[in-house]
């Protein structure tokens, strides 16, 4: 009978979580750690990197930005020399994007956005599928957003990007099923810190109301109608890794409140 308890399995799992040492992907770290897994971050910040480093000195950890190829194949070799191969990938790294009308929007600013939130999750899969088979099978999480299940007027280049992870991730968890290897996103909605401060501030000055205004029109959208934490998209994240979802795959899991629209 194999055991299911919540952590249960994570103890030992060599973990890379990109975007990993602050917001969400700090969250994840930090739960992830708490159970026993070997965990290595990247991160384009070196405040935050330092800050993960000298609570956690014996996790891994790198500069990298993962829209650049050569920085995730940096990335990885650093990955396979310090923990040995890997045994779960969170594609965690993501940007809010650019705020306005499409005709208005920068075209840079919108293949930035995909190349971040799409395309590099693409980078890291190609290079962690391999280390997964080695290891006889294993996880991938990938981090999509209520805005990949409905449409967000005035953040087209961010919502493309998210209802892309989504297909990405359905199409990985059948081409990977039969190796063992497990594929699924999770669809955060309004949560708590300053990136989503500064979505909900970048559209209020853009309609001229108050951000208390703006921030109240968002959680009329979530039926239990309050944000979510870090902490909520973790305990997810380590449910999914452990034996206790060793048969999920496929899915597309809201951590959210039920966002009703966008």
């Amino acid at each position: 009978m194999v055991e299911t308890d919540l952590g249960h399995g994570i103890a030992g799992q060599r973990v890379l979580i990109t975007a990993g040492a602050g917001g969400i992907g700090l969250a994840i770290a930090e739960r992830l750690i708490s159970h026993g897994a070997r965990v290595f971050v990247c991160d384009v910040s070196d405040q935050a990197l330092d800050a993960f480093a000298s609570r956690f000195p014996n996790a891994g950890r790198i500069k990298a930005d993962v829209s650049s190829e050569a920085d995730v194949d940096r990335m990885f070799d650093a990955v396979n020399k310090g923990l040995g191969g890997l045994d779960a990938l969170i594609n965690n790294a993501g940007i809010a994007g650019p705020t306005g009308r499409v005709d208005e929007l920068d075209p840079a600013d919108w293949r930035r956005c995909i190349e971040i939130c799409l395309v590099g999750q693409f980078l890291c899969a190609r290079l962690a599928v391999p280390m997964l088979l080695a290891a006889g099978g294993g996880s991938i999480v990938n981090m999509s957003s209520a805005a990949g299940r409905h449409g967000y007027a005035y953040r087209t280049p961010y919502s493309a990007a998210k209802f892309g992870v989504i297909g990405f991730t359905q199409s990985l968890a059948k081409e990977l099923g039969p190796q063992n290897i497990r594929v699924n996103a999770l669809l955060p909605g309004i949560v708590e810190g300053p990136r989503m401060e500064g979505v909900i501030r970048a559209r209020a000055q853009q309609l001229g109301i108050p951000y208390a205004e703006m921030e109240a029109k968002y959680l009329e959208r979530v039926s239990l109608r309050r944000m979510v934490t870090a902490q909520d998209v973790a305990a997810m994240t380590a449910f999914l890794l452990s034996d206790a979802g060793r048969n999920i795959s496929g899915q597309s899991i809201g951590v959210d409140g039920n966002v009703e629209t966008l």
